[in-house]
């Protein structure tokens, strides 16, 4: 009865227009049987407070896929994809209900919230080849077979910019694109992110901004690409990249 009882408030959530417009309703399906099993994995594992109400359609779902949607310049399918630092799923489980042909790969070097996504892509019929790595970035990105291998490489909620950017370039393929979700972004942010991305031979893209709906506060997203594959030292150590930004 409990489970039925969530399985209908869940239905009868209001999805956010600016949502609405972005994505099918059979993919707003997938994400509403997303949000319950994340919701009954919560109460046995403490995986994300952000699971109901907007919380959840804006700051974890929205947020997760608008990067996609607003380049129509750019081909986001038949990728392959690895998310950096994934958590709960997001945004690497978001981008894969919205490209279903893509290869994912879900980066994480938390045990539990790694058995948690393999728990979630058992109960949910994803249609991609979906990948869990229970591991340390510093260390996977020394590894022959994943890196420079990769299409598009993202990472939210992990670290600062510079940090985030060492993880991501040596993962690039030469013609790939890292999507750094950021907050804020300032002048300061920018001439940081410039002098890391000159030592890793990358370069900004393109920069986009964006309010959320429902009061949710302002996105911004940094596209970086690599000029040229970076030096084999990078990334540092374990720990490195975090307590010393390049």
């Amino acid at each position: 009865m409990i489970k039925i009882y969530i399985y209908d408030k869940m239905k009868k959530q209001k999805i956010p227009e600016e949502l609405s417009a972005l994505i099918t309703q059979e993919e707003i399906s997938i994400f509403q049987e997303l949000q319950i099993k994340i919701l009954e994995l919560n109460n046995k594992t403490n995986l994300t407070r952000l699971i109901e109400g907007d919380d959840y359609w804006v700051s974890q779902v929205f947020d997760s896929i608008w990067p996609f949607k607003i380049c129509p310049n750019i081909n986001f399918n038949n990728k392959k994809f690895l998310d950096i630092g994934s958590g709960c799923g997001f945004p690497g489980l978001a981008y894969a209900i919205t490209h279903p042909s893509s290869e994912i790969y879900l980066l994480d070097s938390s045990k539990k919230k790694t058995d948690a996504l393999k728990s979630l892509i058992k109960k949910i019929n994803f249609k991609n080849n979906i990948h869990i790595v229970n591991d340390r970035i510093e260390k996977v990105a020394h590894q022959y077979s994943m890196r420079n291998s990769f299409n598009i490489v993202t990472s939210r909620a992990v670290s600062n910019p510079s940090t985030v950017s060492e993880y991501t370039l040596p993962m690039l393929k030469k013609e790939g694109l890292g999507v750094l979700y950021c907050g804020k972004w300032s002048d300061e942010e920018s001439k940081k992110l410039d002098k890391t991305l000159q030592i890793l031979e990358g370069e900004i893209k393109e920069k986009k901004m964006i309010v959320l709906p429902r009061n949710k506060g302002t996105r911004n997203i940094i596209f970086i690409e690599p000029k040229k594959l970076c030096s084999k030292i990078y990334p540092r150590k374990v720990g490195k990249p975090e307590k010393n930004p390049l």
